[in-house]
């Protein structure tokens, strides 16, 4: 890459590094965003779901003869008839491998059930009218003939030997017996061991909660049997791809997926549904426009759920607190069907982030992976990756308890030393640096851990109960994948980014444009961004996985150097100078040893043809970068009231290591929703079954979400390492709050508890209920 002259003044205040305020953010609060809800094309009808009222059942029929006689209504279709109209499954991708090398047994999924209902909210028919309100009335006026089941909704349950079967091809309810490790060496280091210790850890189910539901429009235009569907997604080329080839069963260019702005997603919107099936089928029947959009209560059934694992986890120790092995035997709950990606995070990432930043040798996971009568789980913030660090920690801190050990010297004397890097772990991946005991340091001076004995003797004198809690984690990024990095310059001056991944809140546009500034030194307020228009796009690995900057960064970085190798060329035969005599430095190519030159804007638009294209216009594919191990220790405290169980936070301190930090203000803000959310699966969030299966936190007045007036404020410090593993030396932020913050929230209110273990949410019931026993 390209050296960049930081003394130049523009740099200095949009270069990489500087805390440039979200560019989106004007025209986000003027409500100038455009969501999917907030479109409306010509004609449009509107699509209501009908929705299984049964956990379990086999459909006997479907009578829509009522429906479809009120005003209004154009379709009332149900599973058969797109089974009857050719469409494909939706199914898990995953290739992974049972115990004995068989693979998995997979689902394919029809977007509307026509043998069995297998949870409340499963999708059976839908129905499209003139007006939203029609659609709805229609909607309940289907009669639904469900022979209803015996249901099971805890993983565990579902292998127990006189469990309701939720598919004959499915023996047992497991879908996967994943086993990763060796099983023997394992067990002698364990049999070897001075001490071990073992807890059982509920990872507590979630709704995802986004703040924008989800919303569809279909389009199809007969002309060209083409389809278009606008759509709130966290990539489009992806999701084209899985419409395309495995639903709709057309070649892509006859499909094209459009995302405006997404109100969150966390993971739940990356991949198909049901109903954008449904209003594509719709529109190419009536040749018009469907639009569909969930209400509340519609996605707390309906969008994928988050967690939910019963986990065994031990920790073997050595008479001089090494540790020798970590062993986690667990259940996955994957709900009533396979998502996309829905056992990687009691699998996969379990194995790799259960590691975190510990020189632990031997890793075993054994994991089983059980359909259930719930809804389906899929990815959720960190998707397996805060879990594995979790598990660690929380096992970690017992250690130390019940060896009589100090949690701190404990962690130090097992971590991963600066001169072993690069260092190969017992779970697969090569970290390629980082300082693990320094930045332990730091966070303990910011959190002013010495002074902890006066904070507690108060708390004391006051009659509250006060802990702390370490919460060290180290993640492994998602898997690498090709990524467009685009550059146009345009007729009006401005440059066009144009690449794969999707800006569904992180502040893309302002974090890309830095780099692209700094590399190239286009004026910052010239730059734009495009995203979400598969039409667009050759290659594209949408956002997930903390790997967006890594990706489009990556390919924003490389695009720029062909840039620069077109623009040494022209600029050499403008300037009637061999291109090795030429260079270039913040914007602008020179010949050496002169002050003779031309600007890279000038020069686009000297070479811009008559239609109004620059030779300087780039389409570049980056090929891909390894997976980067963000790291970092958060450390909380928090006061109990043992009357009430109450839980207040005193402080809070996180310091992380992010590699290149390229917009600080972004990053930190980052941190802050990621520790909220981990705080909310702490403290507050919960999914609730009844025994049949009936859902109990259907809404907020029954689900926990944290408030403002529940959280901390936040210290934040950066200790960053570059990464060795892509160009900009990036590791990747959006996940780790959560990894963080799980274990340090639920380490320090252990401790308040006198190291007593407590399963989250930590509400104060449960509390409660351990103080009184």
């Amino acid at each position: 890459m390209p050296d960049t002259n930081l003394a130049d003044p523009t740099l200095l205040k949009f270069g990489i590094g500087q805390p440039v305020k979200r560019q989106e953010d004007p025209h986000l609060l003027r409500g100038e965003g455009r969501y999917t809800d907030d479109m409306a094309v010509s004609g449009q009808a509107w699509c209501v779901m009908v929705r299984s009222p049964y956990a379990h059942g086999v459909i006997n029929g479907i009578n829509a003869e009522v429906a479809r006689a009120i005003p209004g209504v154009l379709l009332v279709l149900t599973g058969k008839d797109l089974v009857e109209a050719g469409y494909g499954p939706m199914r898990c991708v995953l290739p992974l491998k049972n115990a004995d090398g068989t693979p998995l047994i997979n689902i394919e999924r029809p977007s509307l059930a026509t043998d069995k209902v297998r949870f409340v909210g499963d999708p059976v028919a839908f129905v499209v009218a003139e007006t939203k309100l029609a659609a709805r009335d229609a909607a309940e006026a289907v009669e639904l003939d469900i022979d209803s089941l015996d249901a099971v909704t805890l993983a565990s349950a579902a292998a127990a030997p006189d469990a309701p079967l939720l598919y004959d091809h499915i023996p047992g309810n497991q879908v996967l017996d994943f086993h990763y490790g060796d099983k023997d060496k394992t067990a002698a280091a364990f049999a070897a061991a001075a001490h071990v210790t073992k807890l059982s850890i509920r990872n507590n189910r979630l709704v995802v909660c986004a703040m924008e539901p989800r919303s569809a429009i279909g389009e199809y235009e007969a002309e060209t049997g083409r389809f278009t569907l606008h759509v709130g997604s966290q990539g489009v080329f992806g999701l084209r791809a899985q419409m395309a080839n495995d639903i709709l069963k057309v070649p892509t260019d006859k499909l094209r997926i459009l995302t405006g702005n997404v109100g969150g997603s966390f993971g739940m919107k990356a991949s198909a549904y049901p109903e954008y099936l449904c209003c594509l089928h719709a529109a190419k029947l009536l040749g018009r426009a469907v639009k569909w959009t969930d209400d509340r209560s519609g996605a707390f059934m309906s969008d994928q759920h988050g967690r939910d694992h019963e986990v065994i986890a031990e920790l073997a120790l050595d008479a001089e607190g090494k540790f020798l092995a970590v062993r986690l035997t667990s259940f996955a709950n994957m709900g009533g069907y396979l998502a996309t990606v829905a056992p990687l995070m009691g699998t996969g990432n379990f194995v790799k982030n259960v590691q975190s930043n510990y020189a632990t040798p031997l890793i075993e996971v054994a994991t089983r992976c059980m359909v259930t009568n719930t809804t389906p789980v899929s990815a959720y913030r960190g998707a397996g990756r805060p879990e594995g660090n979790y598990f660690m920690e929380r096992l970690i801190e017992t250690a130390a308890r019940e060896t009589g050990r100090d949690a701190v010297a404990l962690r130090k004397l097992n971590y991963i030393r600066p001169d072993q890097f690069p260092y190969a772990t017992a779970s697969g991946s090569t970290y390629d640096g980082g300082d693990f005991s320094a930045l332990l340091d730091e966070a303990l001076k910011a959190a002013d851990w010495d002074g902890y004995p006066a904070r507690l003797d108060a708390s004391k004198a006051a009659g509250k109960l006060r802990g702390r809690g370490i919460g060290n984690f180290l993640e492994c990024t998602a898997p690498p994948m090709k990524e467009q990095g685009e550059l146009r310059f345009e007729k009006d001056g401005t440059v066009t980014i144009i690449t794969g991944t999707l800006d569904y809140g992180q502040g893309h546009w302002s974090a890309f444009a830095q780099v692209l500034h700094s590399k190239l030194g286009v004026p910052f307020d010239a730059i734009r961004l495009q995203q979400g228009d598969s039409d667009l796009l050759i290659a594209g690995g949408g956002t997930g996985g903390s790997k967006s900057l890594m990706a489009s960064g990556a390919a924003i970085a490389e695009a720029s150097a062909l840039v620069i190798e077109k623009g040494r060329a022209a600029s050499a035969d403008i300037l009637e100078a061999a291109p090795v005599d030429i260079e270039f430095n913040a914007g602008r190519f020179t010949i050496a040893g002169t002050d003779r030159g031309i600007d890279i804007m000038d020069l686009a638009g000297k070479l811009r043809d008559a239609e109004g294209i620059s030779a300087l216009n780039v389409r570049h594919v980056f090929d891909q970068a390894p997976m980067a191990f963000p790291n970092g220790c958060h450390i909380c405290e928090v006061e109990i009231e043992p009357e009430t169980g109450i839980v207040t936070f005193d402080r809070y301190i996180a310091v992380n290591d992010f590699g290149v930090i390229v917009n600080p203000m972004l990053v930190a803000g980052q941190a802050h929703g990621g520790i909220a959310q981990g705080i909310g699966q702490a403290l507050h969030e919960r999914v609730a079954y009844s025994d049949d299966g009936q859902l109990m936190t259907g809404t907020y007045m029954d689900y926990g979400l944290p408030r403002a007036d529940n959280l901390p404020s936040f210290g934040f410090v950066s200790h960053p390492v570059p990464a060795k593993t892509n160009p900009l030396g990036a590791k990747g932020c959006g996940e780790a709050g959560c990894a963080g913050s799980l274990p340090a929230v639920m380490n320090a209110i252990s401790d308040a508890l006198g190291g007593r273990h407590i399963d989250m949410p930590a509400t104060p019931e449960r509390i409660w209920e351990v103080l009184s026993k």
